[in-house]
């Protein structure tokens, strides 16, 4: 039984040892090593694949790695022409980032749970968690660098005093300038706010039922955890599909200047 794999504790021992972080610090200043550990392994797992791509690029008969990546980059291109309506290159790089890259983070979740935790403990770790998606300080670390973004176009694209005003001024006029600012704050705030909770809630309950499948019989694991591993596969490609199209979108509304 999965509750005996760590010396026992029951079923909430279980659970709570595969949702813990390995960690060091206290408080504000606490460091999820597992975290920024998997997130640096993929993203330069990423950045390596395809710069192996790009520079066996080919105007002849393409690969199927190089095929792969030009359906993709399309594919993002196209997301970023139909909700981008300003002029940046910076946008269509960082959509396929921040998609391949989250894609990767959410992709962990399908490897077996026992795994990696047991892996960990062989090397003397407490705990692994493998799944960055999964820990709250990754994804609102995604989505504050999104919100910086958002401001730093904001002001670069309509001054500091067109930003200002759309802050004070919008939507009711200089007599409301309080309630204006009020509203404006919630509205940016509200962004990386959203897209950190979406992200990371929907990873969070998909690793819980992996979790969950794991504590049953052995015998019944199969039936449910295919399954779920089939459909997990199509939630986690929409969760990297959607933080990257409000990424695109909200980088476009800073975009406009009128």
């Amino acid at each position: 039984m999965a509750t005996e794999a760590h010396g026992g504790g029951g079923a909430t021992g279980y659970i709570v040892h595969h949702l813990t972080p390995l960690s060091v610090g206290e408080g504000f200043w606490t460091l999820h090593l597992d975290t920024l550990f998997f997130s640096a392994v993929l993203g330069g797992a990423f950045l390596l694949a395809f710069k192996y791509i790009a520079e066996r690029a080919t105007t002849g008969v393409p690969g199927p790695f190089q095929n792969f990546a030009e359906m993709l980059v399309e594919f993002v291109d196209t997301q970023v022409k139909d909700a981008f309506h300003g002029k940046s290159a910076v946008i269509a790089p960082l959509s396929l980032s921040i998609f391949v890259w989250i894609w990767l983070m959410n992709f962990m979740d399908l490897i077996p749970v026992d795994l990696m935790p047991l892996i960990g403990s062989a090397l003397g770790l407490e705990y692994l968690r493998v799944v960055p998606s999964t820990d709250l300080n990754a994804t609102f670390g995604m989505s504050i660098a999104v919100f910086f973004l958002i401001i730093f176009y904001s002001i670069k694209v309509k001054g500091v005093v067109g930003f200002g005003k759309e802050m004070l001024l919008s939507p009711f006029g200089k007599w409301m300038i309080p309630f204006n600012l009020l509203l404006k704050v919630v509205e940016e705030v509200a962004r990386p706010v959203s897209l950190a909770l979406r992200l990371f809630g929907n990873m969070y309950a998909g690793e819980l039922i992996f979790i969950l499948i794991a504590l049953l019989p052995w015998y019944i694991q199969p039936v449910l955890s295919f399954p779920w591993a089939v459909f997990h596969i199509l939630i986690i490609t929409l969760q990297a599909f959607i933080f990257m199209v409000l990424t695109i979108v909200y980088l476009s509304l800073a975009h406009e200047d009128h």
